[in-house]
């Protein structure tokens, strides 16, 4: 199968090529083609030409577009889902879950409309605001999420008459050119662009001067990059960055319950998840029996392929961040004390056994970084104000959540954390109707939500006097 460019409503051969490897072997699976500078000139000259017309299209008639494309996601559900798994690593069933989770942000954002706002209706004027498209827009997907983070960015920018450049990520490019592949007829030429590189060209979709939004995805190192390139010309952004979630265990809680709660939302897609729990603080009271607990569950979890029957948690997906990971584990060996995991099955791939780290400090690696991977530190308190100084103190700050049975202590605590979202025994909990952004270090802007969708529009006030011109 070949799995082309999508350029002005097209699929096109790259002038490169691109391989991409099975996370579950480390061995090359597909070859794909690979954008050049030029061919991404040339998706940026198809989007600004097709954005006049798309702009123009009455929303009913982008929205019954849209509608079209989540019904080819989900008639190609488990064709994208196998590919999925096969490029990302994560479980056949959770490949699943994301391509539904993509149709259904497509159905959303085709139900999505930001109206005209009368802001004054008096004797002597009226005054509205209206929302209108930006233009182009590139959208820079990552490798953990790559179809449902994609269509979240497509379905924003699509219904509020925005066209599109869209890249994923280099080690995960298939499941989006084939997405293109499969929607590249419903939509008009030039209104969706996929191109792909080697994580080369990401500066000429954020530097260039006719596109006019920028919405990414991805580490914070990268977005401060994104930022500075974009600056010249000004552009909107949406950077939706790095996160050191923690969530913080009230003594109220029985770690019988909470426990298996805390390890899903930790190890969620293998832990590459921005907004897993990151860092776990415990009460002193409950601290041994929370560590046994978890490390219990640890052991118990199926590590393997995912498409092979029973997997619960597949690779990491790449061999830089399986190094990065099993670099966090080898120094945490000498900081605390591994419980569950810390080594890797026998065989190729890129596995690590769901690790479990008790007794480390604040200041140990494994805690100040984002570790994004099967990896958690579990910290005590004795304190609850000394957890939240303690929680606060990372410059991150895209999620927290506070655990107990007591709802006004615990919405004392959320109330002091310091973060774009704050969940309340829960975590990582979202849906397209609730506004998402970073504090601090974790992002600039917000996904998702009508405030999420006026970032893809140009506030634009119409002020008309009632005074009768003489």
């Amino acid at each position: 199968m070949t799995y082309d460019l999508l350029i002005d409503g097209k699929l096109v051969s790259g002038d490169r090529t691109l391989d991409v490897v099975d996370p579950a072997t480390g061995a090359l699976f597909a070859t794909c083609a690979c954008a050049s500078e030029a061919q991404v000139e040339q998706a940026v000259a198809a989007a600004a030409a097709a954005f006049p017309a798309w702009a123009a299209t009455p929303v009913e008639d982008r929205s019954a577009i849209m509608v079209r494309i989540a019904d080819v996601i989900e008639a190609n559900l488990e064709a994208l889902a196998r590919l999925l798994t096969s490029e990302q690593g994560k479980p056949l069933a959770d490949a699943r879950a994301e391509v539904g989770g993509a149709a259904w942000f497509m159905r959303n954002y085709a139900n999505a409309r930001l109206p005209v706002e009368v802001r004054e209706d008096s004797e002597t004027r009226r005054v509205e605001l209206h929302r209108v498209p930006l233009g182009v827009v590139a959208a820079i997907v990552p490798w953990n999420f790559p179809l449902l983070t994609g269509t979240n960015k497509l379905g924003a920018a699509l219904i509020t008459g925005n066209t599109v450049v869209l890249k994923p990520a280099p080690t995960t490019p298939l499941t989006t050119l084939l997405f293109g592949a499969l929607v590249k007829d419903i939509i008009p030429a030039g209104v969706l662009n996929i191109v792909t590189d080697h994580n080369d060209l990401g500066h000429v979709l954020t530097a260039h001067p006719k596109v006019r939004k920028v919405t990414f995805t991805g580490s914070t190192a990268t977005g401060t990059k994104v930022m500075a390139s974009s600056a010249a010309s000004l552009k909107r952004l949406t950077l939706e960055l790095g996160g050191n979630d923690s969530a913080i265990v009230l003594d109220d809680c029985d770690p019988d319950v909470v426990a298996p709660k805390l390890f899903d939302a930790a190890f969620a897609n293998n832990g590459q998840l921005c907004i897993a729990i990151k860092r776990l603080y415990v009460h002193d009271s409950q601290y041994d029996a929370m560590c046994d607990r978890l490390a219990d569950i640890a052991k118990n979890r199926i590590v393997g392929p995912g498409l092979e029957q029973g997997t619960q948690l597949g690779p990491v997906q790449n061999r830089m961040q399986y190094d990065k990971v099993r670099a966090l584990i080898d120094e945490s060996r000498d900081e605390g004390l591994i419980i569950a995991g810390g080594d890797c099955p026998a065989g190729p791939g890129f596995f690590i056994n769901p690790t479990i780290v008790r007794d480390i400090g604040d200041d140990a690696r494994l805690v100040r970084e984002e570790q994004f991977g099967p990896v958690l530190p579990v910290l005590r308190y004795d304190d609850v104000a000394g957890a939240i100084a303690r929680a606060n103190a990372s410059e991150f700050g895209l999620g927290n959540s506070v655990w107990s049975n007591d709802a006004v202590r615990a919405q004392q605590v959320a109330d002091q954390l310091d973060s774009g979202s704050v969940w309340i025994n829960q975590h990582a909990d979202f849906d397209p109707d609730i506004p998402f952004s970073g504090a601090k270090m974790s992002g600039v802007g917000t996904e998702m939500s009508e405030l999420g969708l006026a970032e893809f529009t140009q506030a634009k006030i119409i002020n008309r006097s009632k005074a009768v011109l003489a």
